[in-house]
């Protein structure tokens, strides 16, 4: 006895790769501001003295370094996931 799972019943994947591409591009570009505000204000804290504000800055600028390539990763994870499944 042979048991298969309907994959047509979820739908079009095509919806789904489009709307992943469209959040996933909107967090890199969120990441690319938060790196040059957070950069710019690194620069003027440590310039001015004012090191409290450069240290929350450069945890900033880490952060946005860490969802970029997170970010990045998940396009390929997601592609290697929907690549995986079409072929079960």
């Amino acid at each position: 006895m042979n048991v298969f799972p309907d994959f047509d019943g979820l739908g079009p994947l095509t919806d789904f790769k489009s709307a992943i591409g469209a959040l996933l591009t909107i967090v890199l570009v969120v990441a690319v501001l938060m790196l040059i505000v957070c950069g710019i204000a690194w620069s003027l804290a440590s310039s001015t003295g004012n090191y409290s504000l450069a240290s929350k800055s450069r945890m900033g600028l880490f952060v946005a370094v860490g969802a970029a390539a997170l970010a990045g990763g998940g396009v390929a994870w997601v592609n290697w996931l929907i690549e995986v499944g079409e072929q079960l």
